[in-house]
């Protein structure tokens, strides 16, 4: 028999979170195992109650769901956060996305479609409403204006950028290069100051829509 998908939700509107409990607890395979209405708790939370799925709001006190997100999955990398909002501006969205976001779905979806975004979402999807699909596609659609040479990254800095576009582990590329993962460590600072991001998820993004590495 499958497991029950374990289930949290962060929303700050007391009838959208009852409401939205209400519909996961009569779904059958969700177990809900806790509605919030913010992520003050959230270090305590995420590791006790081990979600498969998060349903987080963005705009709470406090702690808004975008910064929360990173928090989620390094408390528990295991689960999936889909954001649930009614923010569509692409910053917000993006943003989201480089936190660790593996969905991101409007208010205004259907409560069937949120349903089946969770289960989606466990499986390896990534369910987003369509408009926020259809942004996410026009952004790598974009032309880019960017070479390589305008962000002066060395070969050894190409080779590690084009790991992790891979989805290589430190280790790997360490081994693969002949280095250590501490020098691997020390590039990819280099690579992130020259690229302007702040992780490996913004610098992989960036290094795929203005094709710096050879596919």
């Amino acid at each position: 028999m499958e497991d029950k998908i374990r289930v949290i939700v962060f929303e700050d509107n007391r009838d959208l979170r009852e409401g939205m409990s209400f519909l996961l607890q009569a779904t059958p395979l969700i177990d809900l195992v806790g509605a919030f209405a913010d992520c003050r708790d959230i270090n305590a939370l995420i590791p006790a109650l081990k979600p498969d799925v998060v349903l987080m709001d963005i705009d709470m006190p406090g702690m808004s769901g975008i910064q929360a997100t990173p928090l989620v999955k390094a408390l528990w990398p295991a689960a999936q956060v889909v954001m649930l909002t009614v923010f569509e501006d692409e910053d917000k969205i993006f943003q989201a996305i480089r936190n660790g976001a593996s969905g991101y779905l409007l208010k205004r979806t259907p409560p069937g479609e949120i349903i089946q975004a969770v289960f989606d979402v466990r499986h390896g999807g990534s369910p987003m409403t369509a408009c926020i699909a259809r942004k996410v596609l026009q952004y790598f659609q974009e032309p880019a204006h960017a070479a390589v040479n305008d962000y002066q990254l060395s070969p050894r800095e190409l080779d590690i950028l084009k790991g992790l576009v891979k989805g290589h582990s430190y280790k790997l590329i360490a081994d693969e290069l002949f280095i250590s993962i501490d020098t691997v460590r020390s590039h990819i600072r280099h690579i992130y100051e020259k690229l302007q991001v702040n992780s490996k998820t913004e610098a992989v993004l960036k290094a795929i829509r203005e094709k710096l590495v050879p596919e």
